[in-house]
């Protein structure tokens, strides 16, 4: 988008909001249907992937009318990819949509002003640049990046543009979490002392293309396109295809599922990383030549960076292995828990009258309650990905209008992704892992990680 449209949509939507919002009452529905054809946010894919089929795209139908945007392109490297992509939305937007070889056709594109981002693990990065750099806001699928390296150029180059970038970390637009991050920014909850995050599947086809890989010819894609800085390495349709099972094109379990709920804790905390991680894991069960483990745990060290002595402990674990546990987040206090699957917080575990008073203190219990009846909110958001998606996706369309910092910035992917980098590094190495503020980079053994040396 150039800047003297970006100013013009801007300042026409201001001045239509107050003019006719304020004054006649129109709904937002009212108003996306006064906004002309040089007001339409018009937006292109980076990556046909099942992401954006299954999540961005139906949260995109549902909203894009009311706030007038437009679906025009898809750009993906793969041609099979790229032709079901172009179908596919054409069929959903009612109009042509072109089909981009590669991103440099893409961002060629006139008034092109935004883009979805869903492409491998490692690339996010990458194409996040690229289209801050084209003038383009982005929406940019989790983790925002695998190696440090990448992760401060991102951070650089959305800091130095005028763009906005949401990451897909969705919890962040999920009325429970704001409706927890309240409750524990306000002191009720007590200082937290321990955090159990967990993620456990039984899906041996979790991450795998048994039948599109045999789909895939080298000719029919850009293979070196595909590696972008990673090694040099032959084709290989399973790493293209399969990137969350090979390092160094995903960390696997840390980057794809932990990054969402350390998100969590960075968020409710105000803290920016980990102080160490320690991890330990391994391929136990799923003996199909995969890279990344089945299994991990990580353990990971929180608090002031100024005060050592002060913190709490937080915990991952995850195996595909078995799916006892699920998918569970709890804080706990010294006066009980706060529960993100139940959505309820309980004076479980918390410090009773009897032993209390051994030590001449006073119990702490908290209240039997839920997050809704403590923030009045609707708590429905975490029970399943769509609602919150939907609400994170329109949380970005509403921030490329209003030039607002949307509720994932590019500080909460940078952070998260400082965390991924030292779980993944801690598992690699066998190293307990810390943080160098100053140079920013991941140390493990006293030394910045080298992550290709793992490969």
């Amino acid at each position: 988008m150039t800047t003297d449209r970006r100013d013009f949509i801007k300042k026409s939507a201001m001045a239509a909001a107050g003019t006719y919002l304020g004054t006649m009452g129109l709904s937002a529905r009212s108003y996306g249907n006064i906004l002309g054809a040089n007001d339409r946010i018009r937006v292109g894919v980076v990556g046909f992937s099942d992401r954006h089929k299954d999540a961005h795209i139906p949260s995109f139908m549902n909203l894009y009318k009311e706030l007038n945007f437009d679906l025009i392109a898809v750009s993906d490297i793969w041609k099979k990819r790229r032709e079901e992509g172009k179908a596919y939305w054409e069929k959903k937007i009612g109009h042509a949509v072109q089909a981009c070889v590669n991103n440099d056709e893409l961002y060629r594109i006139k008034d092109l002003d935004a883009v979805f981002i869903s492409t491998a693990d490692f690339q996010h990065a990458t194409h996040t640049i690229e289209a801050v750099k084209a003038g383009c806001d982005t929406y940019s699928e989790k983790p925002l990046a695998e190696t440090m390296e990448d992760n401060r150029a991102v951070l650089k180059a959305v800091k130095e543009s005028r763009q906005i970038v949401q990451i897909g970390s969705q919890r962040r637009s999920g009325a429970n979490y704001h409706a927890a991050n309240d409750y524990i920014r306000s002191g009720k909850f007590g200082p937290i002392v321990m955090v159990d995050l967990t993620w456990n599947v039984n899906q041996p086809g979790r991450w795998r293309r048994p039948s599109l890989v045999p789909q895939l010819r080298e000719a029919d894609t850009d293979w070196k396109r595909f590696l972008i800085n990673r090694p040099q390495v032959p084709f290989d349709p399973r790493k293209y295809l399969e990137f969350r099972l090979f390092w160094p094109y995903s960390s696997g379990l840390p980057g794809q599922w932990m990054c969402h709920q350390i998100d969590t804790v960075h968020w409710f905390t105000g803290l920016p990383h980990p102080r160490s991680v320690a991890a330990n894991g391994g391929i136990y069960l799923w003996k199909d030549g995969r890279q990344n483990a089945d299994t991990l745990t990580a353990v990971f060290d929180y608090g002031p960076l100024d005060d050592p002595k002060t913190g709490f402990q937080v915990m991952f674990t995850a195996r595909q292995t078995n799916s006892a546990g699920d998918v569970k987040e709890i804080y706990y206090s010294n006066g009980g828990t706060l529960n993100l699957d139940t959505n309820k917080i309980t004076p479980a575990g918390g410090l009773t009258e009897r032993y209390a008073k051994d030590m001449d203190m006073k119990p702490f219990l908290l209240p039997e309650t839920s997050l809704k009846e403590v923030a009045n909110v609707s708590t429905d958001a975490n029970t399943g990905g769509d609602p919150m998606t939907q609400a994170h996706v329109r949380n970005w369309m509403e921030c490329v209008r209003s030039r607002k910092q949307p509720h994932a910035p590019i500080e909460a992917g940078y952070h998260h992704a400082i965390a991924v980098i030292m779980a993944n590094a801690a598992y690699r190495t066998g190293e307990k892992v810390t943080f160098d503020e100053k140079t920013q980079e991941v140390m493990a053994g006293g030394k910045p990680f080298k992550p290709f040396d793992y490969v």
